[in-house]
């Protein structure tokens, strides 16, 4: 299943596909400006070969002066095969879109920022063919952010940095600022707070961090998070966890104006796996449709598909 922290860090640039260019300024690379439109693209990259090749996120930006696509991967670990499959969306999306294309990699740690910001030349030596420059984003490239004043001015930019900095200790400052960011956030744009509190709270999955965020958002009981899921499912346990989980679901995408077919509560009415319910539910935090909620059902993913 692919894990929370790998969801939040190439599902905010979809929330904010702005967030990519303001990061480019802060380290000092000047090509990217301001988008005028941005398209969220299909990240299937396949062609009719039995290899699914599937980008994480894939954007189309528009510049007053140019235009450009944006392939984020969140990477989790090292992975010398990546390099192929990156090396393949380059090439596939220059020839598809014939937009010139950037691979953009998000990473957690410093060791996989390192390994995934080295070129790779694809050839052998006497002559190399291929070389694949991958921007990165990883610990290093982020600073930390420290005040109200400058969390307010760019909530997803602080997500950002919360997120790359789960493991350092001196993010507990920053997740101080972010909580009161957010608070401010919500009196005028609740669903977006909710929408940033859920992808930190993904994005800190498995860290000591998360005990502290969960303690800051523990007063604010509009902000939808994961936390509330797993509330849900140990009440579920007691009265009937699937059940309640189904409910939750159904009423949420109703909430969120999201249609419901009747195929669609089918399948959820009858899905009997606590886990893949909880991971829809994650879903539907930012889908806008149920097609995106059952996209990534983890039942029907391979294991280790993604990292």
């Amino acid at each position: 299943m692919v894990s929370s922290p790998h969801e939040a860090m190439h599902r905010i640039f979809r929330q904010d596909p702005g967030l990519f260019a303001r990061v480019t300024r802060k380290l000092g690379i000047p090509a990217f400006g301001t988008p005028i439109s941005v398209t969220e693209l299909p990240t299937d990259l396949s062609e009719n070969h039995p290899v699914e090749r599937r980008v994480d996120t894939l954007l189309e930006i528009k510049e007053a002066a140019c235009s450009y696509i944006v392939a984020v991967e969140a990477q989790g670990k090292p992975d010398e095969s990546k390099h192929a499959s990156w090396a393949w969306y380059m090439a596939f999306v220059n020839d598809k879109y014939k937009v010139p294309p950037v691979l953009l990699v998000i990473c957690r740690d410093r060791k996989t920022a390192d390994w995934a910001a080295r070129p790779v030349k694809i050839g052998p030596p006497q002559w190399q063919g291929l070389a694949l420059r991958p921007l990165v984003f990883g610990p290093d490239d982020i600073p930390l952010i420290e005040t109200v004043d400058e969390a307010t001015r760019d909530v997803p930019m602080t997500v950002l940095s919360a997120v790359l900095h789960a493991r350092d200790r001196s993010v507990d400052a920053t997740l101080k600022v972010l909580a009161a960011a957010l608070r401010a956030m919500e009196a005028r744009d609740p669903d977006s707070a909710r929408v940033f509190a859920e992808f930190t709270n993904q994005g800190l999955d498995k860290t000591e961090a998360l005990k502290l965020w969960r303690q800051l958002l523990a007063a604010e009981t509009s902000f939808f998070t994961s936390s509330l899921s797993q509330e849900l499912r140990d009440e579920g346990r007691a009265e009937g966890e699937v059940k309640a989980l189904a409910n939750y679901l159904l009423h949420h995408l109703d909430r969120r104006g999201i249609p419901v077919s009747d195929a669609d509560r089918d399948r959820i009415t009858t899905c009997d796996a606590p886990d893949t319910l909880t991971h829809w539910i994650d879903l539907a935090i930012t889908a806008t449709s149920t097609a995106e909620v059952f996209a990534e059902d983890p039942a029907t993913q391979e294991p280790g598909e993604k990292q």
